[in-house]
């Protein structure tokens, strides 16, 4: 299945402790349907001291399901995702405003 939503996009959280907070899409795991969202679903995570690094009780972003995510339409709302043929291209568009998210 083609992806909805990709690295970069700007997303809402519609579901869980972080629901109504957006951010932006840092990765995608498209075979377990999680995706890593900076500064969203942020945990403590125990870190050894490195030559380069200090360590200690760093917070992370967790990956958060791609169902709770929905992507941000040029109006500010969130929106769905669907799929149409322009020409021969295949793009996204966003379904409240019919506007191509990437051309």
């Amino acid at each position: 299945m083609a992806a909805k939503l990709k690295t970069g996009d700007k997303v809402v959280v519609l579901a869980g402790k972080d629901k109504g907070k957006e951010g932006t899409i840092a990765s995608v795991d498209p075979k377990a349907g999680k995706a890593v969202v900076d500064g969203i679903n942020m945990a403590i995570r125990h870190t050894r001291q490195s030559q380069t690094d200090q360590g200690g009780r760093l917070p992370k972003a967790m990956p958060i399901q791609l169902s709770n995510l929905a992507l941000i339409d040029a109006n500010g709302k969130p929106t769905r995702v669907g799929f149409r043929m322009e020409g021969d291209k295949k793009v996204r568009y966003a379904k409240t405003t019919g506007d191509v998210i990437d051309a």
